[in-house]
């Protein structure tokens, strides 16, 4: 276990990226709860790599989702719905990841929804450089079906009740409704979090990580690299 300042942590991960040797873009999973972090850390190591002059191309599993009414159909609170019905990874494993991967042509698109108008969204194909970096952000990405397409795995741990304190409190800053932040709340015990707990009891995420960060104190994180990693000395 490592702790430091947030700016060690972004340091020693963008070290561990530059560890990594792949003859095609390297994909990095950055995982966790909801909450956690995930997008934040993500975008603060994008700046530090960009500042290395390293070709960042950033995106997240919020533009892989499926439609409303079928990320739904089980119900507005299902568990089983958010880890089951939510993401489309057949696409995500076809415009993007696998693009990128090995044998890929590395022509890509970052999106293919668009949630504020819940429809099918195609962005232009782009053509990434061979030394590239993917940091996409998201829920469930250790999952066995996407398992295999990442070449380091970076998991954000957060105890589940902070989770929902977070959720609430960026509620409130959004949107300052106090019925707002009841729903979230309600969304997060009913739906969020015992999907995070599914996903534990069934993929084992942080078995499959290269690096765990501990970002219960976001200006004092903490974090490992676990005996199984294929990362060594961050």
């Amino acid at each position: 276990m490592d702790q430091g300042t947030r700016g060690e942590l972004i340091s020693r991960l963008a070290e561990a990226i530059r560890s990594v040797k792949t003859a095609h873009p390297l994909r990095v999973a950055i995982d966790g709860p909801p909450a956690a972090g995930k997008t934040t850390l993500a975008d603060e190591l994008a700046v530090v790599l960009r500042a290395q002059d390293r070709d960042v191309i950033r995106a997240t599993i919020d533009d892989f989702l499926f439609p409303r009414a079928q990320r739904y159909r089980r119900g507005q609170y299902s568990a089983e719905g958010c880890y089951f019905d939510a993401h489309d990874h057949a696409a995500l494993c076809r415009v993007l990841l696998d693009p990128l991967g090995p044998g890929g042509d590395r022509r890509f698109q970052h999106a293919v929804y668009d949630r504020d108008t819940d429809t099918p969204s195609s962005p232009p194909a782009t053509t990434a450089p061979a030394d590239a970096v993917l940091l996409f952000d998201g829920v469930f990405l250790l999952r066995p079906e996407l398992i295999d397409r990442w070449d380091l795995r970076i998991f954000v741990s957060v105890p589940f009740e902070q989770t929902v304190d977070r959720a609430r409190d960026r509620g409130t800053a959004l949107v300052g409704s106090t019925a707002d932040t009841a729903e979230i709340e309600r969304s997060w015990r009913n739906r969020y979090i015992p999907s995070q707990q599914l996903y534990f009891a069934t993929a084992r995420p942080t078995d499959h990580a290269d690096i765990i960060v501990y970002n219960n104190q976001l200006q004092r994180p903490t974090w490992e690299v676990p005996p199984h990693s294929s990362i060594h000395g961050i």
